[in-house]
């Protein structure tokens, strides 16, 4: 008799620190996701200065001004985690040959308030980078929680499923092609 109250106890024991433990993981997944969420609004607010500086010098350069702005506007329109990684992951490449038309414009490149806006936005894009490494380690840390034995058994009775990694598109691996 003693020895099935100890068992019990145990497994107890077990359960709520196991479970705990995922909770854990799961919150500083949540908190990881929102690092990003907060460097990914600061480049959503700075891009309307950025693309406004840029019009007044390439006027012509309409194209990418417009995939910028579709870009930025389907970050807005995204309705979960998934959506919102690839619509951030377009709005990267569109920044990227947004930048690499400014380059050809040598007025633009010496125009102050372009430069503080570049050194922002790169500020900003190296804050994303390190947040998104930060959540995928986290991703990480948490799939092996829910999928070790035997916090697995805890994992799929509360219900707690995998998260996504953020991973770049293929077009944010190639080299950014401007045409003129």
């Amino acid at each position: 008799m003693v020895f099935a109250i100890i068992i019990i106890a145990l497994v107890v024991l077990w359960g709520l620190l196991g479970y705990n433990s995922l909770v854990r993981k799961k919150n500083s997944l949540e908190g990881a996701w929102a690092g990003i969420d907060v460097q990914l609004k600061r480049r959503f607010d700075l891009i309307p200065n950025l693309v406004e500086t840029v019009k007044g010098y390439a006027a012509h350069e309409k194209e990418v001004l417009e995939q910028v702005t579709r870009a930025r506007n389907m970050v807005a329109g995204a309705s979960d985690a998934g959506e919102r990684m690839e619509a951030e992951n377009n709005l990267g490449g569109a920044l990227g040959r947004l930048i690499a038309v400014a380059e050809s414009y040598p007025d633009l490149k010496a125009n102050q308030n372009f430069l503080q806006l570049q050194e922002e936005l790169s500020t900003t894009e190296n804050n994303i980078e390190r947040a998104r490494r930060k959540y995928n380690d986290q991703v990480m840390s948490y799939r092996a929680a829910i999928r070790q034995f035997p916090t697995v058994i805890l994992a799929r009775l509360f219900n707690f499923t995998e998260q996504p990694y953020f991973e770049a598109e293929e077009q944010e691996r190639e080299n950014v092609k401007v045409k003129f």
